[in-house]
């Protein structure tokens, strides 16, 4: 089991694809570090407890060193992960450099160009910025974070700079599609992320951008991550600050499909997992379940809901029937299998109140 925490909503930056604006508007929220001891109570083999905003560098590392000390008594053996913009870190480095290099510690951030990555003052977050920090923690931590890159319609054509830029620095860039949360109100469709990674791969930078290795992963049967694990229900939950509780970080980001804290942590039940009792999410289309894609394009039921709210289902289909050849060509398997396209816009279409 993973667990997602959002300690605050409080945020140094003001990016206009943030997902998680909906959650605490005036950002006054801090989670209790109950609610993460009861849930290690209840998982003690729990391996990593994610950490998202908001920026987690918002709150005094003390909250840190607490939940630290508790692992440390208790015996648990997680491991913390971090993902931060880092810009606190670059001005207040001794404020967080001994927990930084703590053995317990991961720390990822967050970089693309363009997009509406705005600081405070919503001046952008240059390259020249995000070198600083990524120097900052070469020299007070003794390595170059991983990062994160938010790819919307609006730096749609400059992704592929993100992995060059990775490749450069000797670390690994995620190119995650936008969801359709928060002050981001349309998701970035599927099919157009698969074709970077599908460019990605073909020009030889696909160790360098981490889900383009989830591709080869996913379609040989090997174990993935998010956003390519359809049974994230079995295995990850999420806090909002408020304490509130999900099996879904990107639904959580909405309040949206909550699981009762109290019946599956407090009271150990077996809880019903709201994720995997809606029909309405477990797929595209029909037909998708005969699809060599299957996997790709019903891997996030978020995802199948974004699209299916914003009508671009048949859409996606049609463009990824396009994409799929060279998908399978990269993970040696025979390109005849793939179907031809078939619109089912009547029996795909679904109500905003279904969903």
């Amino acid at each position: 089991m993973d667990l997602i925490i959002k300690p605050t909503e409080a945020c140094n930056f003001k990016c206009s694809f943030c997902s998680s604006t909906a959650i605490d508007p005036d950002n006054a929220g801090l989670l209790d570090l109950d609610y993460i001891y009861k849930f290690l109570k209840r998982y003690p083999d729990t391996e990593t407890i994610i950490v998202n905003g908001g920026d987690p560098l918002m709150i005094d590392p003390k909250y840190y060193w607490d939940l630290i000390d508790h692992l440390d008594e208790h015996g648990y053996k997680s491991s913390i992960s971090f993902t931060s913009n880092l810009w606190p870190f670059l001005v207040k480095p001794e404020k967080w450099k001994k927990l930084f290099n703590h053995e317990r510690m991961g720390v990822c951030t967050s970089f693309q160009y363009g997009g509406g990555r705005l600081k405070g003052d919503f001046s952008e977050f240059t390259e020249e910025d995000f070198w600083k920090c990524s120097d900052a923690m070469l020299e007070h931590c003794g390595y170059r974070p991983d990062f994160i890159a938010v790819i919307v319609e609006e730096n749609y054509d400059n992704a592929i700079k993100n992995v060059e830029l990775a490749k450069k620095m000797g670390v690994v860039c995620k190119l995650n599609y936008a969801f359709a949360s928060g002050v981001q109100d349309t998701t970035l469709q599927l099919s157009k992320i698969y074709e970077l990674y599908v460019k990605i791969e073909e020009m030889g930078l696909g160790d360098w951008e981490y889900n383009t290795v989830q591709m080869r992963n996913r379609l040989n049967g090997n174990a993935t991550t998010c956003p390519q694990n359809r049974f994230c229900d079995s295995g990850i939950r999420a806090f909002n600050p408020g304490g509130d509780y999900y099996s879904c970080g990107s639904f959580a980001d909405e309040m949206d499909y909550p699981i009762s804290f109290k019946e599956e942590v407090e009271e150990h039940g077996e809880t019903q997992l709201p994720l995997t009792m809606d029909p309405n999410i477990q797929s595209m289309k029909m037909a998708c379940y005969t699809c060599p894609m299957f996997e790709i394009c019903n891997g996030c039921k978020k995802t199948i809901r974004d699209h299916k709210r914003q009508g671009i289902v048949e859409q996606h289909c049609k463009h990824m029937k396009t994409l799929a050849p060279r998908i399978l060509k990269i993970n040696g398997k025979d390109a005849s299998s793939v179907t031809p396209y078939v619109d089912e816009s009547d029996q795909n279409k679904i109500s905003v109140a279904q969903i």
